[in-house]
């Protein structure tokens, strides 16, 4: 079993930056597949981006070319680089975890068993 803490929200202008972070710990890290989703307010949890744990990945149209999933297993965590932010990235992001040494790319909620409690981020115009 892993646990999950996100780190790295905040407050930031349109156009900005912002990278987060999922730490976990409880279990090997390289074992797992990870994902980050986000739920703005008022509307559903929706995918952002996954990766595999061969560092394959996969991102959202919404927001390919301007996020980029990453991991560093030498530190047991996953990566949200986000860039060019806009009001509409506004929400609470959440990492999530699923054990699993395939190359399958985990894009649907349902496929992951461990969750993080979120980090919102703020983008304001």
């Amino acid at each position: 079993q892993v646990q999950l803490v996100e780190s790295g929200g905040g407050l930031v202008q349109a156009g900005g930056s912002l990278r987060l972070s999922c730490a976990a710990s409880g279990d090997i890290f390289s074992n797992y597949a990870m994902g980050w989703f986000r739920q703005a307010p008022g509307k559903e949890r929706e995918f952002v981006a996954a990766i595999t744990w061969t560092s394959d990945t996969a991102h959202a149209d919404s927001v390919a070319g301007r996020f980029t999933i990453s991991r560093d297993n030498a530190k047991s965590t996953a990566f949200l680089q986000m860039n060019s932010l806009k009001p509409e990235d506004t929400a609470v992001y959440s990492c999530a975890a699923k054990r699993s040494r395939t190359l399958v790319m985990r894009t649907a909620q349902y496929e992951y068993d461990y969750w993080g409690q979120g980090t919102q981020v703020t983008v304001f115009s």
